[in-house]
């Protein structure tokens, strides 16, 4: 399902921006989507970290298909022995435990986030281990939809930047913040099409 704000951005950014107006023009028709499940959402923010989008998706689907169904109970059934065998590293393995046992404890609770703000939800979200800023603010943007993310630390956003506005050199997270000051309140959709630049399919998590 379409976020409601995505027409009303895209044409604010389009207008705003040059660059972003030839890379909305490029993909019409595309959209950020929510898998529409938290836990699946932040499992699989975990299992992309440090890696490419392509490795990612291997990954994930040989994990996918061992829990048969990506809940905290499967996973928390799961030893450490047969997620290695899917790719995934010790410490990985580590992080989706905790963040089964903190969804089936109750410790995280998914129905305050509709009321929290964006820095308040990763607060709660980062004390899960493994759940970094990255992986909390791509869950701001793919499971909650906030228009409004910016993750500087993101390296493909970081590659994107460089590539269009820096000429391919390296730039800082302040350079970066600087140029998306015009993006406000949509930076979550400028972000969404600078990685759909860089990748042969829409990012998702």
């Amino acid at each position: 399902m379409k976020p409601a704000y995505w027409n009303d951005a895209k044409a604010a950014l389009a207008k705003r921006d040059p660059v972003l107006r030839k890379i909305v023009r490029a993909y019409p028709g595309e959209i950020l989507r929510t898998r529409g499940d938290a836990f699946h959402t932040l499992a699989r923010s975990i299992v992309g970290q440090q890696i490419s989008v392509r490795a990612a998706d291997a990954v994930w689907a040989r994990f996918a298909a061992l829990a048969v169904k990506v809940t905290p109970e499967a996973v928390l059934e799961l030893d450490e022995p047969q997620l290695r065998e899917v790719g995934l590293s010790r410490m990985k393995v580590g992080y989706l435990h905790d963040l089964a046992r903190h969804f089936d404890s109750g410790e995280v609770k998914p129905r305050r986030w509709a009321r929290m703000d964006d820095e308040a939800i990763i607060e709660e979200l980062t004390q899960v281990r493994g759940i970094g800023r990255w992986s909390a603010e791509m869950f701001l943007i793919f499971h909650l939809l906030r228009p409004d993310v910016l993750p500087v630390g993101d390296l493909g956003l970081q590659r994107a930047m460089e590539k269009h506005y820096n000429g391919g050199d390296e730039m800082t997270k302040e350079d970066m913040r600087e140029i998306a000051q015009p993006w406000r309140p949509w930076a979550s959709v400028a972000t969404w099409y600078l990685w759909r630049s860089l990748d042969p399919v829409p990012v998702e998590y």
